[in-house]
């Protein structure tokens, strides 16, 4: 398994098309931004050829998501907010090429139901995932723990597993967090079972504190021996927050690939 570093939390010491090269050094293979829109994508894309890393994953623009609003896929109202964002990030994904591209669910808007939530969310993800289709690029939708993101729609397992049923599109997929999973004290194991051939990308950090792995309780070994078990052959993205420099918080890197090669 390949492990990439998720550039938003990881050598957030160094500008952000610095952190390329430093990921590249510490022995990365790749690299994934939850928001890179800042940078414009010309100057990611001759970055990354420079550090020699591929882009895995990038979000879809989420509007106020991050602010504590409830983001843009699944209100009603925000629907050509949505359809701007979609536009922003093809445009932006045609020149830096992501593996996949990531639409945040965002949390139950005031005054909208759960039906009309997921309602508005599936069709945006159905139109989501045919418009990346054409560019040769996956879309995943994930679960995120309710604790650290109150009132996020899709916080399990199950939930990610019907919403992919009800939008029933082939270049839909799942985006499997670790910690958020640990986070909410779920059958981790299960969840990967539940959702066995449908896993596009794996996230991960220790729990609790999401900080690097040997920093909480989390037991990496056994979910990484599941996710293979389950079939699974894709990355593993560093998704956690550094408890000291990025550097000094590196220690679990080496054994891993060295483990899991």
């Amino acid at each position: 398994m390949k492990i990439a570093a998720n550039l938003s939390l990881l050598f957030s010491e160094l500008p952000l098309l610095g952190r390329l090269q430093a990921a590249a050094a510490a022995g990365f293979d790749g690299v994934e931004i939850q928001f890179p829109y800042e940078v414009p994508a010309l100057q990611l894309k001759e970055a990354l050829a420079r550090a020699g890393l591929p882009l895995r994953l990038i979000n879809l623009p989420a509007g106020d998501l991050m602010t504590g609003g409830p983001g843009l896929a699944a209100v009603p109202a925000r629907q050509a907010e949505f359809d701007a964002a979609l536009q922003q990030a093809l445009t932006y994904a045609a020149m830096t090429r992501p593996a996949y591209v990531n639409v945040l669910a965002g949390r139950l808007a005031a005054g909208v139901s759960r039906e009309q939530a997921l309602a508005c969310l599936t069709a945006n993800l159905g139109k989501t995932a045919a418009a990346f289709a054409v560019l040769g690029i996956g879309v995943l939708c994930e679960a995120i723990n309710p604790l650290d993101m109150p009132g996020f729609l899709i916080n399990t397992p199950a939930q990610l597993d019907e919403l992919l049923r009800a939008v029933a599109h082939p270049n839909l997929q799942a985006q499997f967090d670790l910690y958020h999973m640990a986070r909410q004290g779920l059958d981790i194991a299960a969840g990967i079972a539940l959702l066995a051939g449908r896993i596009g990308h794996v996230q991960f950090a220790d729990c609790p504190g999401r900080g690097e792995p040997g920093t909480g309780t989390l037991e990496f070994a056994p979910l990484l021996q599941a996710l293979r078990s389950s079939g699974y052959e894709g990355w593993l993205g560093a998704e956690y927050k550094p408890i000291q420099e990025t550097l000094q918080s590196l220690a679990w890197l080496p054994l891993w690939q060295a483990r899991w090669p």
